[in-house]
């Protein structure tokens, strides 16, 4: 039997504009994605001499089988490699809140990826490797590659920047989830109105200028949730805001909010402000290239 241990790390959109809808249904995105210090722990045990796939999770809520990402990441790879499993096992830690627009499914994908490769394809290209996560999850090659990177179309399109500045960053996600096909089936592209400026936030990168790039972050989701999430999600940057963030946003298709800090101290102290409400609160910082 041979066995890795990968961290899977989740993610935050510093920035999310929906360009329009594809005749295939989905939906053209221009983003700014980060990848973050926090993460769950994927252990892949191969060789197992069972034959299967199999999937255990400390999350009784979360699937174990087929229609689990970390199953189909291992499917897919196998399939890639032109070769059939003799047994595999994976383990999922779960740190990463689910249904947060975090990506902690497509984070746990790409660690099986990656853990895969690196026992069986280790002259796979991470490109190429990217590629079989496309067919998985359109959040899983960013997943795969990590660090601070423009996505465009489904996400797939990915094209790195330079690195988050140094900072703080606390997260908290509200104690109610939002579908991501609902949220899509409410947009009206042409209705949009607070996108984020690209060209902006990857001048601000360049210079690493923490604040510009604070002053860049949108997120076009916010603008078609209801009275009662979006007034749970104001209050939620409000806080961090008054708190000393340099400004706060909702990731991905939300419900998570996160706020950018330049001192750890003002993190603190953010998280502290909303402990009394919710339970779902981390203190993190940004991660280069996985």
């Amino acid at each position: 039997m041979r066995s890795v241990t990968m961290p899977a790390h989740a993610k935050l959109n510093l920035t999310l504009d929906i360009l329009r809808k594809r005749p295939d249904g989905y939906h053209d995105l221009r983003m700014v994605m980060q990848s973050i210090a926090l993460h769950d722990v994927v252990t892949v045990r191969t060789e197992t001499g069972s034959g299967e796939i199999t999937v255990h999770t400390d999350r009784e809520d979360l699937p174990g089988g087929p229609d689990n990402i970390a199953w189909k990441a291992a499917r897919a790879f196998y399939d890639a490699v032109g070769q059939e499993s003799s047994g595999t096992e994976i383990v999922l830690e779960k740190h990463i809140p689910m249904q947060a627009g975090m990506a902690g499914g497509s984070a746990d994908g790409a660690a099986v990826l990656l853990a895969l490769q690196s026992l069986y394809a280790p002259e796979m290209p991470r490109e190429a490797l990217e590629q079989v996560g496309l067919q998985v999850g359109s959040d899983v090659p960013f997943c795969v590659r990590g660090g601070t990177a423009l996505a465009e179309g489904r996400g797939e399109v990915l094209t790195d920047l330079p690195p988050l500045p140094d900072c703080w960053i606390a997260v908290c996600k509200p104690d109610f989830g939002l579908s991501t096909p609902a949220l899509f089936r409410r947009v009206r592209v042409d209705a949009l109105q607070g996108r984020p400026d690209h060209d902006a936030m990857k001048r601000a990168l360049a210079a690493g200028d923490l604040p510009a790039v604070a002053r860049q972050m949108r997120n076009v989701f916010e603008e078609v949730l209801t009275v009662r999430e979006r007034q749970e999600i104001m209050y939620l940057k409000d806080v961090m805001l008054r708190c000393g963030a340099c400004n706060a946003v909702m990731t991905g298709s939300g419900p998570t909010v996160f706020g950018l800090f330049e001192r750890k101290a003002e993190a603190e102290r953010a998280v502290e402000a909303l402990r009394n409400h919710y339970s779902q609160l981390f203190l993190t910082t940004p991660l280069q290239r996985v």
